[in-house]
């Protein structure tokens, strides 16, 4: 019970960040899909610590400030971020296309630990939290590209190659000669494996004995061109954090 709840509190924190205004009970119940009574003693709850309010008189609930300071401040205490993120930064100055920092999962995925929006009005825009499949992801090939290839290739076998496409490598022979070529070239690349039309290029780096991988992401018709530059930058950059 108490992990469903904690589930749901999730589920009510991202229907607000989807809907963005304010919602009457019934209507937050069933984009929940669960029963009103269930869903009004979470809102109580939620009022009472103060991260919602009634906006009105039966015109809905929406979030407080409190949630964005509460996430504010644990942001600003995380130590890995608070050590790459001026990297990251100055990352997104130099390329002016989006930055995402990441590792892999317990489960095998890659995991968004953070973004940085490129400046561009078109741009690759993914969300911090986001779980992408290892082998279909410029990030997710520089974190299997450190591992030990018998790791690898069970991680692998552990979930199906999915197929976005008649780009996306489903065999682990074809990924093995892919990581191996990426390696030699200085980048790895997702040239629409996944999501059409979006070109990212990754690096791996450890910090404090931990895997992580830093990419460059925007349209193809940006980002190709400039793939020797972009990598470049991003090596360096890599390779001065784990100098620090």
């Amino acid at each position: 019970m108490s992990v469903k709840t904690a589930l749901r509190v999730i589920e009510i924190i991202e229907t607000y960040a989807r809907e963005r205004r304010a919602l009457p009970l019934s209507e937050l119940a069933r984009l929940l899909g669960v029963p009103v009574s269930s869903c009004l003693a979470l809102i109580r709850t939620l009022v009472d610590l103060g991260y919602l309010y009634e906006t009105g008189r039966r015109q809905g609930y929406y979030p407080t400030g409190r949630l964005l300071a509460m996430a504010q401040r644990i942001a600003a205490a995380d130590p890995v971020l608070d050590r790459v993120y001026p990297t990251l930064l100055e990352l997104r100055e130099a390329t002016r296309e989006t930055i995402v920092f990441a590792k892999l999962s317990t489960e095998g995925k890659v995991v968004y630990l953070e973004v940085l929006d490129s400046p561009h009005t078109i741009r690759y825009a993914p969300v911090a939290g986001e779980f992408r499949e290892a082998h279909a992801n410029s990030l997710g090939k520089a974190l299997l590209s450190v591992m030990d290839p018998t790791a690898r290739h069970a991680l692998l076998k552990s979930y199906p190659l999915t197929r976005y496409n008649e780009r996306t490598l489903t065999t682990i022979k074809a990924i093995d000669a892919d990581l191996t070529a990426s390696r030699e070239r200085g980048w790895f690349m997702n040239l629409g494996e996944s999501i059409p039309d979006v070109c990212a290029l990754a690096w791996p780096l450890t910090l404090s004995g931990e895997t992580y991988a830093i990419s460059v992401g925007g349209p193809v018709y940006r980002l190709e061109p400039r793939q020797e530059e972009c990598a470049s930058v991003l090596r360096a950059a890599c390779t001065a954090l784990e100098q620090v």
